[in-house]
């Protein structure tokens, strides 16, 4: 395989399972409890006016959040269904979705489909925070950096004490072994467990270090409006939101194509060192669970492949 022609995948890890995407189709495998692992299939809409935004920089970052949070929930809503339900008991899953709820939340908060919400939490909490330390330190710059001090304190307490949950640190371990398989495609290995368990847990294109881009980035930006009063603070910031977004995209795919040059690759360290906390070290059956998901979407993206090369070109 060329690895220059290649096609690149992504993925999420879900309950007991991983979720991955290509150009045609997402698929999720998750692992039941009888041992056996169920695939869930949703192929991707192709909407044209989305295709078109998607070209544009700075917005396709935006567009990309909005996608992969509806295709997300989705795929989080039936892991969580087929969490710890035995295949004999399927029937009775519509009458527990109710008891799962608070713990689909709780997942979901740390995935995609919650971005944006933790997005206004992480951004006005800080404000507060920061605004506090005004009679000390009033300047611009200073309570911008100081902002940007408590943004990145909350994102790391949070994600560090919620991963001490046994449910969020398998979801994370699900995680680490996503970003393995992709790592053992991406360099040509065979998809054996051996070789993937050889691979770093840890990948370039994560959403982990999207988050933590926004929090340097957002500073960056900050810099640019004024910090008072505290009204027109809020306001500025809120309204940065999609800015931050965009430009912070824009940075993660730039840092991804440079992280072969051997100086210009430490621009995505700090990313890569946050995944520290949101990928684990996977078991082999949770490896197992990735392959299979992965090997699956490669088995239905080639068939939509070669249906798309067999219909004929109507367009006049």
């Amino acid at each position: 395989m060329d690895n220059q022609k290649a096609p690149s995948y992504g993925g999420q890890a879900v309950i007991e399972g991983v979720m991955f995407g290509g150009k045609y189709q997402t698929v999720t495998a998750v692992r039941r409890k009888d041992s056996s692992i169920e695939y869930f299939y949703l192929p991707r809409k192709t909407r044209p006016v989305l295709q078109m935004l998607k070209k544009i920089p700075f917005l396709r970052g935006i567009i990309a959040i909005i996608e992969a949070s509806a295709n997300g929930s989705q795929h989080l809503s039936f892991s969580s269904e087929k969490f710890e339900v035995d295949p004999n008991d399927d029937e009775k899953i519509k009458d527990e979705k109710v008891s799962k709820t608070t713990m689909v939340i709780g997942v979901a908060t740390l995935g995609v489909l919650s971005f944006l919400f933790g997005k206004f939490v992480f951004t006005l909490v800080p404000i507060f925070l920061a605004a506090l330390f005004k009679p000390i330190l009033s300047n611009d710059v200073a309570q911008v950096l100081l902002e940007g001090f408590f943004k990145l304190l909350l994102l790391l307490g949070y994600i560090y004490f919620v991963s001490l949950t046994p449910l969020i640190k398998r979801v994370f371990q699900y995680h680490g072994a996503e970003h393995k398989v992709i790592n053992t495609f991406e360099n040509n290995l065979e998809l054996t467990v051996e070789n993937v368990q050889s691979q770093s847990r840890l990948h370039y294109r994560c959403g982990s270090s999207f988050i933590l881009f926004t929090v340097f980035i957002g500073v960056i930006i900050y810099l640019f409006v004024p910090t008072s009063p505290l009204w027109l603070r809020i306001v500025d910031r809120i309204a940065l939101i999609p800015v931050v977004l965009g430009v912070s995209f824009e940075v993660l795919q730039f840092t991804n194509k440079l992280r072969e040059i051997p100086v210009l690759r430490y621009l995505g360290y700090p990313g890569l060192w946050l995944q520290l906390l949101t990928t684990k070290e996977p078991t082999d059956d949770q490896v197992e669970v990735a392959i299979a998901s992965f090997k699956e979407l490669l088995r239905v993206e080639n068939e939509k492949k070669d249906i798309s090369a067999e219909t004929p070109n109507m367009s006049l």
